[in-house]
């Protein structure tokens, strides 16, 4: 029988919060091809390590302390007990390593390791509900990569974007629900922003996006690598399930960088605005990620939350991400077995 096992990938963080560190993480991170695709290079690095960069570690730095734990991490520490909790949820012949994109573990270091191990078939589970090539796609291409020059005789299957699973959307409920019925006057969903031109990168047929009217509720192959499309299912299906009407949830994107147009609405515009029109009670859920992070701790519950008292309102709380928490590790637990169920002994 083929010795099989399961990669968890999620994006990482610096290995601390100093700023050699941090500039590490940054330098790799915004260096990928796929997070900053223009300008050509060499011009691309040249922003990236002249410009961007040392405009942004201080605070970056700064922002990884107000989140950072004695143990360090919280995504890196999330992911290592979703790993622990999804092996022991597992029959002991199948392994569950998890690598980062960025930072450590790394992928070419993780697949050394399952190389080593004389793993056989590879069940690849990134940690992104929805496909960006910022995210889903340059984590995917990454791992394949690797796994060709470690590790050619592997069999690597990938999990697709899981955004309308019903199981998956069953998990955001479990988790959420106890938060929905707190007193609030609007649900907000915040997605991790991109630029608009990445949707238009990803529709192959050239022909949809931001073309068609209402392109991304309307019905097409395109929506398979369409994030917007992707975000908007995902908040439909969960205020459904959960029985919030259209008037109280709104969809928003936050994590942007100057220079082009992103997605919008943005969340911090939106925040700001919202005790104006007497929406002074928010809950904010961010169902991009599945565990919570610097995006979430100090972009939304920090920084967000701050803003929103700012401008009058009374109550924020952002509901967790998925985490390690029961709803998930099961989720994850009855894909990886499907797929153990696939495979010919």
């Amino acid at each position: 029988m083929s010795k099989r096992a399961v990669l968890l990938v999620n994006l990482g963080s610096p290995d601390s919060t100093s700023i050699p560190d941090v500039t590490r993480y940054l330098r790799e991170f915004l260096g990928d091809e796929r997070v900053i695709d223009k300008p050509a290079q060499p011009f691309r690095t040249f922003l990236v390590n002249q410009i961007i960069i040392r405009k942004r570690v201080a605070n970056s730095a700064h922002a990884y302390e107000q989140i950072w734990t004695e143990r360090g991490s919280p995504l890196i520490l999330i992911s290592q007990s979703v790993r622990d909790k999804l092996a022991a949820s597992l029959d002991a012949d199948t392994p569950v390593y998890l690598a980062m994109r960025y930072g450590n573990p790394s992928i070419a270091s993780v697949m050394a390791q399952i190389a080593a191990d004389g793993i056989e078939e590879l069940l690849l589970f990134p940690q992104y509900p929805h496909y960006a090539m910022s995210s889903w796609e340059t984590v995917v291409v990454k791992v394949y990569e690797e796994a060709a020059r470690l590790a050619p005789q592997l069999r690597v299957e990938c999990v697709q974007p899981f955004y309308q699973d019903e199981d998956y959307i069953e998990a955001l409920y479990a988790v959420s629900a106890p938060y929905f019925e707190k007193p609030h006057d609007l649900v907000l969903f915040s997605y991790h922003g991109i630029p608009e031109r990445h949707l238009r990168k990803a529709d192959s047929s050239h022909a949809h996006c931001t073309i068609v009217k209402d392109c991304c509720t309307t019905c097409s192959p395109v929506h398979s690598t369409c994030y917007r499309a992707q975000v908007l299912t995902t908040a439909r299906l969960l205020a459904a399930r959960a029985g919030i009407p259209a008037e109280r949830s709104m969809v928003t994107f936050q994590s942007r960088l100057v220079g082009e147009p992103w997605l919008s609405p943005y969340t911090d515009q939106t925040l700001r605005e919202l005790p104006k029109q007497g929406k002074k009670r928010v809950l904010v859920l961010c169902p991009a990620f599945v565990a919570d992070c610097l995006e979430t701790l100090e972009e939304i519950r920090g920084e967000g939350a701050e803003i929103f008292h700012e401008a009058g309102g009374e109550s924020f709380e952002q509901i967790p991400c998925l985490n390690d928490q029961a709803p998930y590790i099961d989720f994850l637990a009855k894909r990886v077995r499907n797929w153990l169920a696939s495979r010919p002994r």
